[in-house]
């Protein structure tokens, strides 16, 4: 005779979870919700859902499973369809000849396991898991390129007539009601998914037979599926009017922006269209205002590096310059200084291209070459302004570098960005866009070069011994008894990496250094006097992020050159 099963309430007083007045604040609450006494105590916030499940999983005798850690088998999971299982929130996890394990954050929703049964002829077996990693899993496992798909068979079951509504819809979906059109939906799955999927950019790229369509996450770019030629044309055009683009030009290159709404806040997505041999090739920027308002603290500094650029930055004149790569987060990091500005007591100017974030109390110029407003017209205007500081979207040429440290030495504090290597090959670049060198000494106070590696999973982050090749690599760090990396988990998508982090190297400008370069000493000497004076190098910067598990030598690879 089974014994008798124990309440669930009593379950979590005795786990420690809850106190009996909560219990009965929970009880009186869930008579007036109808909900489940766990579901209440979860919306309560007294007891979390993990903590929940494997209480349940003690109640009644049913397996926990943490989706988070554990690698399934598409096919397996793909027993049934994705529709099914978004609408019970319920994932295949095992399979066997007659029966599937069938993962539930409600393992008692009979209608879920009736309904799984009738399409699967197999008897279901409930386990337990968060309707979080649920989600997260229906997502990885069936994957983007399912939902789209689907939409992209719909659109070729008739294709002469698809093709035309496609034209069509693209082109007037601004104007009517056409939201149901097959190009809008794949448009906007492209656009959903790829928000969902942490994307930075989203690649259109046309082929001699087909479309490929490619997503960049944490800098790594990754194919998502591969239509038919025939939706080349709809596809295009419709991002082209969202982008309030020229449709019938496709012989020249073409720039635009639009914005849509997501989970409460707007999207920015900046668009370039590119002609090549196979047809227009499109880019999508993503730009999350949510990522790039960050603190100073959030922007991935060492203490000691952090303390060493507030310095910098606090200066009454001077130039300050962000370098390195395209998409390597310098837009980010100036961003985060102009929020540590007080605005209220000072004239802050900024000259962009794009203006990618509106801030209130400081006043920002949107470089536009179709006028004539260059970077170097607008700062040239801006100086009449009256300017506490100054922040330079990008120096691109000489005339904006020259009224750039011009202005840097008449009083004012000016933030840039330059394309270079490294902190050093700052200075180097200036003077070889010739500037000359007792202006670059003078107005330069500090340099800061970034790159962006790849964050190791926390979900799936584990310690390993180093090899004799990666002790080698570290040099005077070689001694350290461990290393980290992900081995791979479904919220990485098993690449071991989620998110990425930056890697600094930051100059100050000191009297010793000024003095080398204008008497003409080599770059090489220059480096070997600021790093023994303490400068951590990107691959210093980087290696210290490696020993303290937050990124792989493997990614610091990439980025830096071995010292």
């Amino acid at each position: 005779m089974r014994g008798k099963i124990p309440r669930l309430g009593d379950l979590f007083i005795e786990e420690g979870f809850i106190t009996e007045n909560q219990l009965q604040e929970a009880l009186r609450l869930q008579k007036v919700t109808k909900e489940r006494l766990g579901q209440v105590l979860v919306s309560m916030g007294y007891v979390k859902e993990e903590d929940f499940l494997r209480t349940l999983e003690r109640q009644l005798n049913i397996e926990y499973i943490d989706l988070k850690v554990t690698k399934l088998d598409s096919q397996v999971v793909q027993t049934i369809p994705r529709y099914l299982a978004e609408r019970h929130v319920a994932l295949i996890v095992a399979r066997d000849a007659d029966k599937v394990k069938l993962a539930m954050a409600d393992p008692l929703n009979v209608l879920a396991i009736d309904d799984v049964e009738l399409v699967t002829g197999m008897e279901v077996e409930p386990v337990l898991a968060t309707e979080e990693d649920i989600e997260l899993a229906i997502r990885r496992y069936y994957g983007v390129a399912d939902k789209l798909q689907g939409i992209v068979a719909d659109m070729e079951k008739g294709q002469q007539e698809v093709r035309g509504q496609m034209e069509m819809a693209a082109a007037l979906a601004d104007d009517i009601e056409v939201e149901d059109a097959p190009i809008i939906r794949l448009v906007n799955s492209i656009i959903e998914q790829a928000l969902k999927n942490r994307v930075s950019d989203i690649h259109i790229e046309p082929m001699e037979n087909r479309v490929r369509i490619r997503y960049r996450i944490d800098g790594v770019l990754q194919e998502v599926m591969t239509p038919s030629k025939n939706i080349q044309g709809g596809l295009i055009s419709r991002i082209k009017i969202m982008a309030d683009l020229d449709i019938s030009e496709k012989r020249l290159p073409q720039d635009g922006r639009f914005t849509i709404p997501y989970e409460e806040r707007e999207i920015d997505l900046r668009v370039s269209v590119l002609p090549t041999i196979f047809g227009e090739k499109i880019v999508l920027r993503v730009l999350d205002k949510k990522n790039m308002l960050v603190n100073m603290e959030g922007l991935g500094f060492l203490p000691d590096t952090l303390e060493l650029f507030k310095h910098m930055i606090i200066k009454p004149y001077g130039m300050v310059l962000v370098t390195g790569p395209t998409g390597c987060g310098k837009t980010t990091t100036l961003y985060s200084i102009l929020q540590n500005l007080d605005a209220q007591e000072k004239n802050i100017v900024t000259v962009e291209n794009p203006v990618e974030y509106r801030f209130d109390g400081i006043n920002q110029v949107q470089v536009n070459y179709k006028t004539g407003m260059t970077f170097a017209m607008g700062l040239r205007a801006i100086l009449r302004q009256d300017p506490n500081i100054i922040m330079v979207g990008e120096i691109r040429d000489l005339e904006t570098a020259q009224i750039a440290i011009r202005a840097a030495l008449t009083g004012h504090l000016v933030f840039s960005t330059l394309h270079t290597n490294d902190a050093l090959g700052t200075i180097t670049r200036l003077i070889d866009m010739g500037i000359d060198n007792f202006l670059v000494t003078s107005g330069v106070v500090g340099v800061v070069s970034q790159r962006l590696v790849r964050r190791i999973c926390p979900y799936c982050k584990e310690s390993y011994v180093p090899s004799e090749a990666e002790r080698k690599l570290m040099g005077d760090k070689g001694e350290t008894e461990m290393l980290y990396r992900g081995k791979g988990c479904s919220l990485c998508n098993d690449t071991g990496y989620l998110g990425r982090i930056p890697v600094h190297e930051v100059l100050e400008m000191r009297q010793s250094y000024r003095e080398m370069i204008l008497e003409g000493q080599s770059a090489d000497q220059i480096q070997a006097a600021v790093v023994a004076d303490g400068m951590r190098t990107l691959w210093l910067d980087g290696l210290e992020k490696t020993l303290r598990g937050e990124t792989t030598l493997r990614e610091l690879l990439k980025i830096a050159a071995v010292e």
